[in-house]
């Protein structure tokens, strides 16, 4: 298990593969060789490397995963488009008293669920009251947070809580994105330009969040308030709830500087994709976001650990304020 040492002096490398790159071990060190050119061109030491993510085609090897297992990396494996296909780490695999206090959570028990959507509705508050335009969205949904957030502790059941939540991001996503002409939020379909951003922001914040959460030996499949589906890591989808803020404020900021543009995408089949060669600028933008709070994310992740497994009160539980 890594230390608050360790992610202080560990970065997240993200490798672009493209269809002449290989991924190998050299003299104790990763490399990425250019097999066309028959070159290096990058080294990189193991125990600088806090996660491995692979956007695209690149090639693998037995030697590359052992050391990776070795050094404690997950390695996260993504398609052009950022789907995640792969992911691979096992360090803390073996917290089998962690994932038995997991699977014996009281379904139904909805106090760690109700704080983590408190914090996210507090967070996107803030994210409201930072912003210069003072119209009648951005007014009415402030009164709106500041009416429904203390209801949130009166909920007596899961879809309540999720009518709530609901709601107010509905809202909040009116006014925080008005200038952009925001229609709704549609996960996954892409219908425009900025529901694909998003999906994008929030498919790096939810692998970082699960590399986390893989540090302390959780399963990601069993969360206190994401329902349980085949295949859906519903703990990691807890958890990356707070920390949604920080993807929402560097989308509008970079949309408002023009690092981000409708022009960066293509449609096809009804769905809007971004352009390969716009890849490396969203992923720089999105990683350099959320890498500049590693600590904290490193912190909070340690601390909701530390209260799960002694059954603390939701009231010792971590809060993030976005600032």
């Amino acid at each position: 298990m890594f230390t608050h040492k360790d992610i202080e002096n560990r970065s997240i490398f993200v490798i672009n593969g493209t269809k002449h790159q290989a991924l190998r071990v050299s003299a104790g060190r990763l490399m990425l060789f250019d097999t066309k050119k028959e070159k290096a061109i990058t080294k990189l030491p193991f125990p600088k490397i806090l996660s491995l993510i692979i956007i695209g085609h690149t090639t693998l090897t037995s030697a590359l995963i052992e050391k990776c297992n070795k050094n404690g990396i997950p390695l996260v494996i993504m398609k052009p488009n950022f789907k995640p296909v792969f992911y691979y780490g096992d360090m803390a695999e073996a917290n089998f008293l962690l994932r038995k206090k997991q699977f014996e959570y009281p379904k139904g028990d909805l106090s760690i669920a109700i704080e983590l959507i408190k914090n996210k509705t507090k967070n996107q508050r803030h994210l409201l009251k930072r912003t210069r335009e003072k119209n009648d969205k951005v007014t009415q949904s402030i009164k709106m947070i500041d009416t429904l957030l203390p209801t949130m502790d009166n909920v007596s059941n899961y879809r309540e809580l999720m009518g709530i939540e609901g709601k107010i991001a509905k809202h909040f996503f009116e006014a925080y994105f008005e200038f952009t002409d925001w229609k709704n939020r549609l996960p996954r379909v892409k219908q425009d330009t900025l529901n694909a951003t998003m999906d994008i922001g929030y498919t790096f914040l939810f692998n970082y969040i699960e590399s986390m959460l893989r540090l302390f030996g959780f399963d990601p499949y069993i969360g206190v308030y994401h329902q349980l589906w085949f295949r859906r890591k519903s703990l990691v989808c807890d958890l990356m709830e707070p920390f949604r803020c920080i993807i929402d404020h560097q989308i509008r900021k970079s949309l408002k500087y023009g690092t981000f543009k409708p022009t960066d995408f293509e449609l096809h089949q009804n769905a809007y994709y971004l352009k390969s060669e716009k890849r490396k600028v969203y992923t720089k933008t999105f990683y350099e976001a959320i890498i500049s709070r590693k600590s904290i994310i490193y912190k909070y992740t340690q601390q909701y650990y530390r209260c799960f497994m002694g059954r603390k009160s939701v009231t010792n539980y971590p809060i993030f304020d976005y600032e």
